[in-house]
C-alpha cells in the first residue's frame, strides 16, 4: 500500500523551517529569485527524503514489534497435552 505524498501541512514546524532554509540557500546561490520549477524541484527532493526517512523508521518499529511478538518463552517446557486432541486421534 503506497503511502500518500507528504504535504507541507503534514510536516512538523522544524521540517518546514528546514525546507525554507533550503529554498533560501538555493536562492542565495543563484543570486536571483527562484522560478516555480526550481522551487518545486527542491521541495519534491526534500519531501522524498523525508518520506524515505519516515518509512525506514516505520520499518524498524514494525520489525521490533514483530520480534517482541514472536519471542518464545524459554522457561516454558514442552507440553504434550497442549498438542494432543482431547478426544483422541480419529
Amino acid at each position: 500500500m503506497p503511502i500518500p505524498k507528504l504535504t507541507q501541512q503534514d510536516m512538523t514546524e522544524i521540517e518546514q523551517r528546514q525546507l525554507k532554509t533550503l529554498l533560501d540557500k538555493a536562492r542565495i546561490a543563484q543570486g536571483r529569485p527562484l522560478t516555480n520549477s526550481e522551487t518545486n524541484h527542491i521541495k519534491d527532493d526534500y519531501i522524498d527524503k523525508l518520506m524515505a526517512e519516515r518509512e525506514m523508521i516505520a520499518k524498524k518499529t514494525r520489525a521490533e514489534h514483530k520480534k517482541k511478538k514472536l519471542k518464545p518463552d524459554i522457561s516454558a517446557t514442552y507440553e504434550w497435552t497442549s498438542n494432543m486432541h482431547t478426544r483422541g486421534r480419529r
